[in-house]
């Protein structure tokens, strides 16, 4: 399976402002994140809240400008490409927001909002657009009785799935699934999934999901990768990662799914602020097993596993 995706070194930094001119601290948000993305693959991301999940799928696809590395996109620099053509590029690279109701125009009706993504890049007709948007609306299992409603007069499944529509308008090689289901119901969220698993082997496309719920994550990925205070800690396949992960705070994470027969692992004290991560091993200040060299050494991504197994600790 070919790599579409390398991520490089991401560094994305949120100033923070309190009315002092000599405040130049920062939030660091995504701090020398490395992994790839294979083509066809389902890639998930999880963490705690906070972590830098969201910013890490934003920045991936340019959402947010990158403050250090690189994102190359099937041979690709994007932070080569020129304002003009980053704008062609995105049709290949699309996003699926958290929360349906915040990211749907409330002004607009469905039609429109599906409309959009072929004005903005002018593709097709005015023929071609409708009929293309009927067809979407069909494919993520609503009708066209809904081009004609506006956002709040849909539940929140069909404001999901309105988004899925519009993240497929121009036929897109990679979507970033940002927490795609946690604002559903149970019973919507396995609908959702059922469909987003669907499209893939129907369009072939290639997903980054990021979520906090493990078991939803477990289900869907192919690989998935460990995110903790801006770093990425954890990557493998999904049967290694929950069948023996290798870092802390992964064991940690899988203890707290209900019924998996593993025993309870209480993290001590609270995730240290992302403006001023802890020395070393950011998570040294919550490990059990931490020792001198934790605290003063920070730990690299590196192989400890078979088939890629990767893990950000000195003693895995």
């Amino acid at each position: 399976m070919d790599v579409m995706v390398q991520a490089q070194g991401l560094r994305k930094y949120f100033p923070l402002r309190d009315g002092r001119i000599w405040n130049r601290r920062s939030v660091k948000a995504v701090d020398n994140v490395s992994f790839d993305i294979r083509r066809g693959e389902t890639f998930g991301l999880v963490g705690e809240s906070g972590c830098g999940k969201s910013t890490l799928g934003r920045s991936l696809i340019s959402l947010y400008p990158l403050d250090a590395g690189r994102v190359i996109f099937d041979g690709q620099d994007l932070a080569a490409l020129k304002k003009g053509e980053l704008k062609k590029f995105r049709k290949k690279m699309q996003f699926i927001f958290q929360d349906p109701s915040a990211s749907l125009n409330p002004r607009i009706k469905v039609k429109d909002i599906l409309l959009e993504p072929f004005r903005i890049h002018r593709v097709g007709t005015a023929e071609e657009r409708r009929q293309k948007i009927r067809f979407l609306l069909e494919r993520v299992g609503l009708s066209k009785y809904h081009l004609s409603r506006y956002p709040h007069e849909l539940s929140g499944g069909q404001k999901q799935r309105v988004g899925i529509a519009r993240a497929l308008a121009l036929n897109p090689e990679l979507i970033v699934c940002d927490e795609a289901v946690s604002a559903l119901d149970v019973s919507i969220q396995a609908q959702v999934l059922n469909l987003l698993s669907d499209l893939q082997g129907d369009y072939h496309l290639t997903y980054l999901f990021i979520s906090h719920n493990l078991s939803v994550v477990h289900h869907v990925s192919d690989r998935v990768g460990v995110m903790y205070l801006g770093k990425l800690v954890e990557v493998g396949s999904h049967d290694a990662i929950y069948a023996s992960p290798l870092h802390p705070y992964t064991r940690a994470l899988l203890s707290a799914i209900p019924g998996n027969g593993v025993d309870r692992i209480i993290l001590q004290g609270d995730v240290p602020s992302p403006s001023n991560p802890p020395a070393g091993c950011r998570f040294h200040t919550r490990c059990p097993y931490k020792t001198p060299r934790c605290v003063s050494e920070e730990p690299i991504l590196r192989n400890v596993g078979e088939d890629g197994h990767l893990a950000a600790c000195h003693v895995p």
